[in-house]
């Protein structure tokens, strides 16, 4: 069954991925996929040869790794990351790589989410467009268009939920520590992670138990507290009395989002939760901070990640990020559509006393005085707002347009919480999705709320249309 599935998997990517009006989101497949799901199938193992594509700036050993840079274009380490080193040992099947925002969204303010030089922009399967949002655009755009069971995209802030909340999918960023990212190429070491993008809780939680795991070489997988099996208790968690705190200031100003947020509280509320309303406005600290830290961390993490590629024989491969800019400068493909002043900004950024400050500032204000903060005055367990609003058109001219109002994801990232997104509607055949937001290490908790709500969810869900929209 497994390799019927693969079969038309790679079908569904040859015929609608590719073209003028393809979607765009798988940059290349690996060899041999029918063959390694079949003998994977045999085995035995959790995953049961179930084909994941794999965002391209996470290091898979039969493709090169590009971030989506023709900088990177030949970057064929050979190695494994970890957490795929993991994936396989579970018997999931590396299908291929998806398309990205270029640098996972970090080189310039006007940047437009889904393009990438190697790949182009990846366009959204409910309407080709409108944006998949950034910066694991391909990995959402894939899933929702059955282009494999699961994905794996990177999340710094809102990388993972916003295109899987746009694209109508399930995403969710774990606890920083969760899983490694070793061989990932960076931005930062505080605020990365990887995690699953797919199109239920149960198999979100299925792929980050084969990813998740201790690695030497990332300190911050050392000190986390996981669980063996994510996928533990989901089926049969009642929402019964479980406290759940609203961000009602976090709603935004949409009155449709709004209508449709509604409508989830109610089936929230219909299965036994217990919703408090919860008025808050953000210390505005924490964006310079976090920012700050964001600068001073990519430059170090980049050059610590290029100086470790392999040397390969002709290959004139980057080493720093000087070297990235000095590339982007002599390269009319890379600058064609927007600048590098965040790259730039960055090679800049040198005062580690200032950015110590900035850190401790940033965790600080995100952790103890917010998300914390939040569930202990209130007494819930959870807190939940809408995860963005529905995709903007696609403008590689003039850049992302998208409502900033909506949301509440900047803590849970800042401080390395987790943050689920799970599908609860649309609006106008655009999907849009409810977060759940938990204490740090919660990860378990916080998939078993979203398996409960996704139970309850009495909204259809739209289906992609693979077609530009039009109104009904």
């Amino acid at each position: 069954m497994a390799e019927g599935r693969a079969v038309g998997q790679v079908y569904r990517i040859v015929t609608l991925d590719g073209g003028p009006d393809g979607i765009n989101s798988v940059i290349a497949l690996a060899p041999d996929i029918t063959k390694q799901v079949r003998n994977l199938q045999r085995r035995g193992l959790p995953l049961d040869g179930r084909a994941v594509l794999v965002k391209d700036n996470i290091e898979t050993r039969e493709l090169p790794t590009t971030a989506g840079s023709l900088a990177l274009k030949d970057n064929m380490t050979g190695r494994d990351a970890p957490l795929i080193a993991n994936l396989r040992a579970a018997g999931g099947v590396v299908m291929g790589k998806t398309n990205l925002s270029e640098w996972a969204n970090i080189r310039s303010n006007d940047s437009t989410s889904g393009w990438s030089a190697v790949g182009g922009l990846t366009r959204n399967p409910h309407a080709i467009d409108r944006n998949s949002c950034g910066s694991s655009s391909g990995s959402g755009a894939a899933v929702a268009a059955g282009f494999a069971w699961g994905a794996i995209g990177t999340e710094t802030n809102g990388s993972i939920t916003c295109p899987a909340s746009i694209n109508g999918v399930v995403g969710f960023k774990p606890s920083v520590g969760i899983v490694s990212r070793t061989h990932v190429v960076p931005i930062s070491s505080t605020q990365d992670t990887a995690g699953p993008m797919t199109r239920t809780v149960y198999d979100a939680a299925l792929l980050l138990t084969a990813i998740a795991g201790e690695d030497e070489a990332d300190a911050a997988t050392l000190d986390a507290v996981r669980v063996s099996d994510y996928t533990a208790g989901l089926g049969d968690f009642s929402l019964e009395g479980v406290r759940i705190g609203v961000m009602r200031d976090q709603i935004g100003n949409d009155a449709r989002v709004a209508g449709v947020y509604e409508k989830a509280l109610a089936d929230l509320e219909a299965a036994g939760a217990e919703l408090v309303d919860i008025e808050f406005e953000m210390n505005e600290e924490i964006w310079d901070a976090s920012f700050t830290v964001l600068m001073f961390e990519l430059r170090e993490e980049m050059g610590k990640y290029l100086a470790s590629i392999p040397q390969i024989d002709g290959a004139d491969t980057p080493r720093s990020l000087a070297d990235l800019i000095a590339f982007n400068e002599g390269s009319e493909a890379e600058m064609r559509w927007f600048n590098q002043d965040l790259f730039e900004l960055a090679e800049t950024t040198t005062d580690r006393e200032a950015y110590e400050a900035a850190r401790a500032k940033a965790l600080r204000i995100a952790g103890k005085e917010t998300l914390d903060a939040l569930m202990a005055q209130h007494n819930v367990q959870f807190l939940t707002a809408p995860t963005r609003g529905p995709a903007w058109m696609s403008d590689l001219v003039l850049g992302d347009q998208f409502n900033g109002s909506i949301g509440f994801g900047t803590p849970a990232a800042v401080a390395g919480y987790p943050h689920l997104t799970v599908p609860m509607g649309d609006v106008e055949n655009l999907p849009v999705g409810i977060s759940f937001f938990g204490a740090k290490w919660d990860d378990h908790g916080v998939l078993k709320v979203g398996a409960a709500y996704e139970r309850a969810r009495s909204a259809e869900l739209p289906k992609p249309s693979f077609k530009r929209w039009s109104p009904q």
